[in-house]
């Protein structure tokens, strides 16, 4: 177990690492930022927008950056700019497929989540990156970008639309929401969706056509290497280290180094860190 030591006190190393994580100077000097995935399969929507906010307060708190990656069952979600006329179908008709409409706090126009389509929540400080949502948004897009182009598929962004697209076809949709500079919301890649769903609406408010990765490879897609390359991705795109529960070693010196400025030290077990007294 690792301590910080400071001549009176000793917390465990957690602590030290939420320290430095609230320090906006020490935070845009590291190299890298520390993140979670967080893979909750198939949940329901409401029970994970719940998770979202969680992990946003620990965020918010100083806890690392969380990718939170899932599927839905099918539901309608209505982003802040959507209208009742983009619902193609009637309220009966919806009963009856057991089809929920949710309004909820993100951007965008209408959306349908369902089965075999990849959710992913990116939870980050967007203070560490500039505070600059257009450039966030296209980040996101570019790492859907990249991952389409793993699996063979040429994708591109649509000038004035936001979202990822194939053609004239769109197969990845995105809407964010930021709470005291903490994003949350994020981006839905079709994978292996029904794609017929999407007759029941006017996705984000557009006559346009869905498509999906299964549609262009004509196959199913293997959903846990979509996950494996999307992640690859996003910490590539950002600048995010995997947090890992082994040898954190490496870590341990970046934060000894950091404490140093501040006239403090580490100590693991009982014995006092190099250069440190009790």
């Amino acid at each position: 177990m690792i301590y910080l030591w400071d001549g009176v006190n000793s917390f465990r190393w957690q602590i030290v690492f939420s320290f430095i994580w609230k320090d906006r100077v020490l935070l845009q000097t590291q190299k890298d930022i520390l993140c979670e995935i967080k893979d909750d399969g198939l949940i329901d929507y409401k029970k994970a927008y719940e998770i979202q906010k969680r992990y946003v307060q620990k965020v918010q708190q100083g806890h690392p950056s969380i990718i939170y990656v899932c599927e839905h069952p099918s539901v309608l979600t209505l982003g802040r700019s959507a209208m009742a006329e983009h619902i193609l179908i009637s309220p009966e008709e919806l009963n009856e497929r057991g089809i929920e409409v949710l309004p909820i706090d993100r951007g965008g126009d209408i959306t349908l989540h369902a089965p075999g389509q990849l959710v992913i929540y990116p939870i980050l400080d967007l203070q560490v990156f500039g505070k600059d949502l257009r450039a966030y948004l296209c980040k996101l897009e570019q790492v859907a970008i990249d991952l389409l182009n793993c699996f063979g598929i040429v994708a591109h962004r649509f000038d004035g639309k936001t979202g990822v697209w194939i053609g004239r076809k769109k197969i990845v949709s995105i809407g964010i929401g930021v709470r005291r500079w903490i994003s949350y919301h994020g981006l839905a890649i079709n994978v292996n969706t029904d794609l017929a769903l999407f007759s029941m609406i006017k996705p984000c408010g557009m006559d346009v056509k869905m498509t999906s990765m299964a549609q262009i490879k004509r196959g199913i897609i293997d959903m846990n290497e979509v996950k494996k390359r999307v992640i690859s991705n996003f910490c590539q795109a950002f600048g995010l280290t995997l947090k890992e529960s082994g040898d954190d070693q490496g870590k341990f010196a970046v934060i000894e180094s950091r404490l140093s400025e501040r006239g403090l030290c580490l100590r693991e077990g009982a014995r006092h860190a190099k250069g440190c007294s009790p």
